[in-house]
């Protein structure tokens, strides 16, 4: 069985939503409490930093350029070197108690994007679909963080994690993406670790980070653990596919909340690894405007 690897020597401190762009063989994610959206060339290792005014929850590049970002303000639309160029919508959460987490986009081109309720004292969260011509709607409630966004390949099924309430839902979907009722894929034990943020395969099966699990899961359609994947770091963050053959799993892992001790014991928390998988996984698409 592959091992994880060390992307390249870097680490930040809430690294999320890596996205990959076959057309530049690059690696894209965003480290929230820094306000960034990184960029990683494979074959040349050059590394880019797009700095932003507050944190970036999620984005998802545009088919047209740039990306679409959610932002704590609102979601918004940027040029590639993240130039605000249009407003979406504001938050629809209160922007001084929830912050915009996990999101990305379904089969259809269009962007989701979740909230996370900061205070912790109920489900206060929700998640936000903006469909391609830019209107904006909420589309769920009772959520505390809102993280696992992905999306079967006929776009039939919503996947979404609730990582405090160490949950993972699905969605059936219409065509239009309106979202039918909302049910239990997979509950997690105390000490298992919470489902973060996820991916699908071509075989249909849902990879998820397992924060606080120090490991990776790979879950059938059943909802039963198939195969796991440790690592040398408490809290991996999300995953993704990419690679030319679309079989590299990239792991994003944060230094979130640890203290220095902590730190180093893992040192490679916040650090981005990757693994050699053996079934391709399915590409993220882009933004899609009409």
């Amino acid at each position: 069985m592959a091992e994880p690897q060390l992307l390249f020597d870097y680490t930040g401190h809430l690294p999320e939503c890596p996205t990959w762009s076959a057309e530049e063989g690059s690696l894209y994610w965003t480290d929230i409490l820094e306000n960034e959206i990184h960029r990683y060339h494979l074959s040349s290792g050059k590394h880019d930093v797009i700095q932003f005014s507050e944190e970036v929850g999620c984005f998802a590049l545009r088919e047209s350029g740039g990306f679409i970002v959610a932002m704590r303000s609102g979601i918004w639309l940027t040029n590639k070197t993240g130039l605000i160029v249009g407003k979406v919508c504001d938050n629809p959460s209160n922007p001084d108690l929830a912050r915009f987490n996990d999101g990305g986009t379904d089969r259809q081109g269009r962007f989701y994007a979740g909230t996370f309720w900061g205070p912790g004292d109920y489900n206060g969260a929700l998640l936000c679909r903006v469909d391609n011509d830019l209107t904006p709607h909420v589309i769920q409630h009772d959520i505390h963080g809102a993280n696992g966004l992905a999306f079967s390949e006929d776009g039939k099924w919503m996947y979404t994690s609730d990582t405090p309430n160490a949950v993972i839902y699905r969605t059936p979907l219409d065509a239009q993406g309106e979202p039918g009722v909302r049910e239990v894929f997979k509950r997690f034990a105390e000490g298992e670790g919470i489902p973060d943020g996820a991916a699908i395969d071509s075989e249909g099966y849902y990879w998820t980070a397992l924060f606080d699990g120090y490991r990776i899961a790979r879950i059938s359609p059943q909802g039963k653990i198939v195969e796991e994947h440790r690592l040398p770091v408490r809290c991996p963050t999300m995953v993704c596919f990419g690679g030319e053959d679309m079989k590299t799993l990239f792991i994003t892992t944060t230094r979130e909340n640890m203290d220095d001790e902590e730190v180093a014991l893992l040192p490679l928390s916040g650090a981005i690894f990757t693994l050699r998988v053996e079934i391709a996984g399915m590409e993220k698409l882009k933004f899609r405007e009409i």
